[in-house]
């Protein structure tokens, strides 16, 4: 966003784009976050809006394009620089996979800051095979960790992004865990065959990760 705008960028989602999705059952936002200043590049933020299936998505680019939603597309080129778009698939065995969309708040409601780490992969082994590693082997370590929980898994739909790529949207349980994680080297031993470290350089050596801060008023947080 443009950051003299910041404030009235997130109003606009807040009361624009959430209010809008609420008049119908097509979709919900899900999730507002901002990238923690200090992790990566300056007022940067991050939307997450489910869609019921692709006929209400087909609805809703109408009603962005030619119809109630057209004038806050329009305002909302005047707050930013520039935004990137992907239409997302949650996979099978997400906690997300299924949502209901009429449990989602629709009115901001104070609540707690919280913060995720979202790891965005590339892999270059198949797809398939990137996603099942996280299933088989990260979300079992993960659970042992406690370091963080996944929240939602997602791969881009094909033609709608990025191909190959899957998205890890993770809830920081343990802060002081990850400042550790931060300072920590990691030993030699857990970079030999059979552990996490190793074996998924097998799968995928290039990803990205982004800390993320939940507004006070996400339905989600």
């Amino acid at each position: 966003m443009r950051g003299l705008h910041e404030d009235e960028f997130e109003s606009h989602y807040r009361h624009g784009w959430m209010a809008a999705l609420a008049e119908g059952d097509d979709a919900r936002l899900l999730w507002y976050c901002h990238q923690a200043h200090g992790s990566g590049p300056a007022y940067r933020v991050i939307t997450i809006t489910a869609v019921r299936d692709g006929a209400a998505y087909e609805r809703l680019l109408e009603r962005v394009a030619a119809g109630d939603l057209r004038a806050w597309a329009r305002d909302l080129d005047r707050l930013e620089h520039d935004s990137t778009g992907k239409v997302l698939l949650a996979l099978p065995w997400s906690p997300l996979a299924s949502i209901d969309l009429d449990g989602v708040p629709t009115e901001p409601v104070p609540h707690e800051l919280t913060l995720y780490m979202e790891d965005t992969g590339w892999p270059h082994a198949p797809l398939d095979d990137y996603t099942a590693f996280w299933h088989e082997v990260y979300a079992p370590l993960l659970e042992r960790s406690q370091l963080l929980r996944i929240e939602a898994c997602f791969q881009t739909a094909h033609g709608a992004g990025r191909r190959p790529e899957a998205i890890l949207f993770q809830k920081v349980v343990d802060h002081d865990a990850l400042l550790r994680l931060f300072e920590t080297e990691t030993r030699p031993e857990l970079k030999q065959p059979g552990t996490f470290m190793h074996d998924a350089l097998q799968v995928r050596d290039q990803w990205e990760s982004r800390l993320l801060r939940t507004s006070a008023w996400s339905p989600l947080f």
